[in-house]
């Protein structure tokens, strides 16, 4: 856990030190580190879901820091979106271009959903995690129906 908090750690001072459109050197540099940020995210959120749900052990403790490293991460995908990333290797729905702001909207709403789930397990309470758990489940289905690639 803590080799992965040092990863984020290390992956938000390089995003928040440049601007976006100089974070990466190609547009597959770009495509990688959105990949990797939603691969990070969704391992700490399914399983901090997964103990809400009951389907794995309940350990408030890390569950509160999945939680919390879901929700950090969940801010960090979107600058990787930039012009000529919608060719390559990705399952983005060139849409995502045209449709910038509605796309932009529905990161925030995911955002803001991962946040109540986060401060949920900060709670320790699996069931408080579990009411907040259908929130950020439909914020992501919903963007990745409408800019998903099958």
């Amino acid at each position: 856990m803590k080799k992965i908090a040092s990863i984020v750690l290390t992956v938000a001072t390089i995003t928040l030190a440049a601007p976006a459109s100089a974070q990466f050197a190609k547009p597959e540099d770009a495509i990688k580190y959105r990949k990797s940020a939603m691969f990070v995210m969704q391992q700490n959120f399914s399983r901090a879901a997964g103990m809400a749900q009951g389907k794995i052990p309940f350990d408030a403790k890390v569950a509160a820091e999945s939680a919390a490293i879901a929700e950090f991460v969940a801010k960090l995908p979107w600058a990787a979106f930039g012009d000529g990333t919608d060719k390559g290797t990705t399952k983005a729905d060139p849409k995502i271009w045209s449709e910038k702001a509605k796309f932009n909207e529905m990161a925030e709403k995911m955002q803001t959903e991962m946040a109540k789930f986060s401060a949920a397990a900060k709670s320790g309470s699996a069931e408080s995690m579990k009411a907040a758990l259908g929130g950020v489940g439909g914020a992501c289905k919903a963007c990745h129906d409408a800019y998903q690639k099958d």
